[in-house]
């Protein structure tokens, strides 16, 4: 699935800025305190970056920003798409669960698309904040990076959002459903 080309015409850059600056100004409580023209000005100075919410965005996870890092000047985004993206479910975990699996292989694995969209898995943590923000996966459920003493035993670790409270649950790395996918988080 791995992308050749990751530069965008500068007719995708335009309609993506643009993408990104109405969900940016229509969920303003997700960054109160950043401003769009930096956070253009800066995506603007590394369209390497663009090429990764392009993808974040083909891909379902209708990406934004969920806050500013001080201490390394960075913007850090989050898929903040209600549900588990569409175009990133029915895979496993990583490439060994993929492999280990004898019949009925799913396409990809989570690890593997997010690396090839030059994104990270949410944490665990990273999850909870997003919740935080609103109420996502009611219907679906999202891997999220797994601690590796978890995967060593053949586990992995996906969270969602039932009665209220966000879960954490495990299952075997090489599980995949129609209903899980997993969000990405970028940092630009």
């Amino acid at each position: 699935m791995t992308q050749k080309n990751k530069e965008l015409s500068s007719e995708q850059r335009e309609e993506l800025l643009q993408i990104l600056k109405d969900r940016f100004e229509a969920n303003m409580k997700r960054h109160t305190e950043v401003k769009w023209a930096n956070v253009q000005e800066r995506l603007e100075a590394h369209t390497e970056k663009l090429w990764s919410l392009h993808e974040m965005e083909r891909t379902g996870g209708e990406p934004d920003v969920v806050g500013y890092d001080m201490k390394h000047d960075e913007y850090i985004f989050y898929d903040c798409a209600s549900e588990s993206p569409k175009g990133r479910r029915s895979v496993c975990y990583d490439r060994e669960a993929l492999e280990s699996r004898k019949k009925h292989k799913p396409e990809n694995s989570a690890v593997e698309m997010a690396a090839d969209m030059g994104i990270e898995l949410l944490t665990e943590e990273q999850y909870r904040d997003l919740q935080e923000l609103g109420n996502f996966d009611l219907k679906t459920s999202s891997w999220v990076k797994t601690p590796d003493n978890i995967r060593k035993l053949g586990g992995a670790i996906f969270c969602d959002r039932r009665y209220d409270t966000v879960f954490m649950y495990h299952n075997g790395a090489d599980s995949y459903y129609g209903s899980r996918g997993f969000r990405g988080w970028l940092r630009v």
